[in-house]
């Protein structure tokens, strides 16, 4: 091969490396992640589009617009009986993406947090026990950074980030369990 062409080869490793970050990491997929949070329960992917007054009462019960006007939530049902709903929020950290998997308990709490994926270096992300300080949270002003959620030294932008998809997973599910009011 001449010298060029090994230059060339090797630019192209280079761009390809270069695009995703060595520290990306996977954790889980969608299907490994409901099977966590439902085991043995039967979970149907549904698909709602948010009208224009949905999108503005969970903006303004979360503080923030829904990432999306397509939700998909995940409802799981064991023995016939609800067992909670997932949700899965996409957001950026500091300048690259994370996934979370939000479950929603039958009460409107939240009943689990998984991190599917994080794109920033490892070392800001929390481990799982701070993830765990949300179990049991409903949507409220103590549902925020400093009050029912304590910060993190060293990962304040992913603390920040995880707690407001929190609450606008908690929002949009909150809205679409809460008929619109008679105009």
């Amino acid at each position: 091969m001449s010298a060029v062409r090994k230059l060339g080869a090797l630019a192209a490793l280079i761009a390809v490396l270069g695009a995703t970050p060595v520290w990306a990491k996977v954790f889980l997929t969608t299907e490994e992640a409901l099977k966590l949070a439902f085991p043995g329960c039967t979970v149907q992917r549904g698909t709602v589009y948010l009208t224009p007054e949905q999108l503005e009462r969970a903006s303004k019960a979360s503080g923030q617009p829904p990432a999306q006007a397509v939700v998909n939530p995940y409802a799981a049902t064991c023995e016939g009986k609800p067992a909670g709903t997932a949700y899965f929020d996409v957001h950026r950290v500091r300048t690259l993406p994370e996934t979370i998997m939000v479950v929603v308990a039958p009460d409107g709490t939240v009943r689990r947090i998984e991190v599917l994926a994080f794109n920033e270096p490892e070392d800001y992300l929390p481990k799982a026990a701070w993830y765990g300080q949300f179990v049991g949270k409903k949507l409220g002003d103590e549902l925020s950074l400093k009050q029912a959620i304590r910060p993190i030294s060293g990962a304040t932008l992913t603390a920040r980030a995880t707690t407001e998809a929190v609450r606008r997973v908690l929002a949009v599910h909150q809205v679409l369990a809460t008929p619109s009011a008679p105009k």
